[in-house]
C-alpha cells in the first residue's frame, strides 16, 4: 500500500513540473503569445507595403502604357506646357500686418 502512494506522489509531482514547464518555460505560453503579438503586428505592416507596392506598380504602368499619365506629371512637377498655351499662376495675396508705430528711442 506503500508503494501506490509514491507513484502517485511522484507521478503528481511530474504533472505539476510539466505544468510548470508549458506554462512558463522557455517556448512556452508566454513565448507564444508574443509571437502571435510580433506576427500580427508584422502581417499589419506587410498589408499596407502591399498596398504600396501596388499603387507603385500601378503607377509605373501608367506611366510605361500611357502618355497621358507621362504629360500629367511633366505638368504638375516640371511646370512643362504646351507650345501654344499661356502658362498662369494665380497668387494669392497674403494677409498683411499692419504697421507698428515706431517707439520712441527707434
Amino acid at each position: 500500500m506503500r508503494l501506490p502512494r509514491v507513484l502517485i506522489l511522484l507521478l503528481a509531482a511530474l504533472l505539476v513540473l510539466l505544468q510548470y514547464k508549458l506554462w512558463f518555460g522557455n517556448g512556452g505560453e508566454r513565448d507564444v503569445q508574443a509571437l502571435r503579438a510580433q506576427v500580427a503586428s508584422q502581417a499589419h505592416s506587410n498589408n499596407g507595403l502591399q498596398q504600396r507596392n501596388d499603387a507603385l506598380a500601378a503607377e509605373v504602368q501608367d506611366l510605361k502604357s500611357g502618355e497621358a499619365a507621362i504629360e500629367e506629371r511633366a505638368r504638375s512637377e516640371l511646370g512643362m506646357i504646351r507650345p501654344g498655351e499661356t502658362f498662369y499662376r494665380v497668387v494669392e495675396d497674403r494677409a498683411v500686418s499692419p504697421p507698428q508705430p515706431l517707439q520712441e528711442g527707434d
